[in-house]
């Protein structure tokens, strides 16, 4: 299988039979070698675009990333197949109606990519994940919060499900293809010995942090074909083909209602302490919090006070003045390498974690015992949550990640 650069376009014979005359000018012979040169060149560069026709499967969400993601493949002449997961089920939620990857609306947005597919020219797929999603997205979900950690759902459905589950189904039930294909903002490379991830030229949407537990067989069949555009250059497109009002609006929200509904715990009345142990005040369970947070504690103070931590045991939680909530140091654990199998020394990174923001200049990260990842920052970060993902860059690669386990 050819490992290709989508977007990159061949010289053309005119541009090679012009050197050749230049070349050659003053010689009799030069037109008629032009002439056969350019001829041949044609039939060569048939042979070259015909060789470079793919099939390619393609993640429809139904909305305006992955339908310009689509329409650009398209117009490059391959083979394409549109596929949509569905994740929802009437009866075991509730939902609300908030647009949002997982809600009621599922069956309206499944419908746009079936809508969108067509308008482009492709067949489109369906396939009921919903089971997988269940287990694998929800019951984590639940899980990290009632053990007082923040999960990040998008990196474990990225991982597990939008590009590892729902390509294998597509394969199984008998779609050949080549390459599978998404609308993230993010770029593929090569080192000379393994697929790496790269961020985004638009800086803004890069999207590199949710993919960073895509392992090198997920890669090296992966496509971006939005990875070297802006944001606003994908919204022209759509535009130009008449399709920006046609496709949703962006989903923000990864739950279209309660987040605490898919925990499913009742009310358990609790304190909020300071780091001292001293009572502030009451809340109806800690799971309702997030590392970091500062709006909905509810208690008046001199300065703001942030969620500093979550004792699941105690069903405390634990509140800080924003110079508390400051962390130097974290340890994660199940780490995935993308640039290389694994980390045998000390290492200057830019780490992220959490998915906004640029990546923090000025980390050192080394290995620790359990293959494990100790990583330090001088200058400090606010918010450091367990549950969340650390994720360590050099310039624009993506090193590899892992789950924060311990903060300091």
């Amino acid at each position: 299988m050819p490992l290709l650069n989508i977007r990159a376009i061949p010289s053309t014979p005119l541009h090679y039979s012009c050197i050749v005359s230049r070349t050659l000018s003053g010689t009799k012979s030069s037109k008629l070698f032009c002439f056969i040169f350019t001829f041949s060149f044609k039939l060569f560069s048939l042979a070259v675009i015909l060789w470079r026709v793919m099939k390619i499967l393609i993640g429809m969400s139904g909305g305006v990333d992955s339908s310009v993601a689509a329409l650009l493949l398209k117009n490059e002449g391959h083979d394409i197949t549109g596929v949509t997961m569905k994740i929802w089920r009437e009866g075991k939620y509730a939902g609300g109606q908030r647009d949002s990857c997982f809600g009621p609306n599922d069956d309206d947005n499944i419908a746009e990519a079936a809508r969108l597919c067509e308008f482009i020219g492709i067949p489109h797929s369906v396939f009921d994940c919903f089971e997988e999603y269940d287990k694998f997205v929800i019951e984590n979900f639940r899980n990290e919060h009632l053990a007082g950690r923040t999960p990040n759902p998008c990196v474990q459905c990225n991982a597990i499900l939008k590009c590892g589950l729902l390509p294998d189904k597509a394969e199984e039930e008998g779609v050949d293809f080549d390459f599978f294909a998404t609308g993230h903002y993010a770029r593929k490379g090569h080192n000379g010995k393994r697929h790496t991830l790269l961020r985004a030229v638009d800086a803004d949407k890069d999207q590199s942090y949710f993919l960073y537990r895509l392992s090198q067989r997920q890669l090296a069949r992966h496509l971006f074909p939005l990875g070297e555009m802006t944001k606003e250059q994908v919204r022209e497109i759509a535009r130009e083909y008449n399709i920006l009002d046609a496709v949703r609006a962006e989903s923000q929200d990864f739950y279209s209602g309660d987040r605490n509904e898919l925990i499913g715990e009742p009310d358990r009345p609790g304190n909020f302490v300071d780091s001292q142990g001293n009572v502030l005040g009451k809340h109806s369970g800690f799971w309702k919090y997030t590392v970091g947070q500062r709006k909905g504690i509810g208690i008046a103070m001199p300065e703001p006070l942030y969620v500093k931590e979550l004792n699941a045991c105690r069903n405390e939680v634990v509140v800080g003045y924003a110079d508390e909530v400051i962390f130097h140091k974290l340890i994660a654990d199940d780490i995935n390498w993308i640039a290389f199998e694994n980390l045998e020394e000390k290492m200057e990174v830019r780490i992220k974690v959490r998915s906004a923001g640029e990546p923090r200049p000025g980390a050192v990260i080394m290995p620790v015992s359990g293959g494990r990842v100790e990583a330090a920052f001088e200058d400090g970060i606010a918010g450091v949550a367990p549950g969340q993902s650390a994720v360590f860059y050099q310039g624009d690669t993506v090193l590899g990640g892992g789950i924060i386990t311990e903060r300091s």
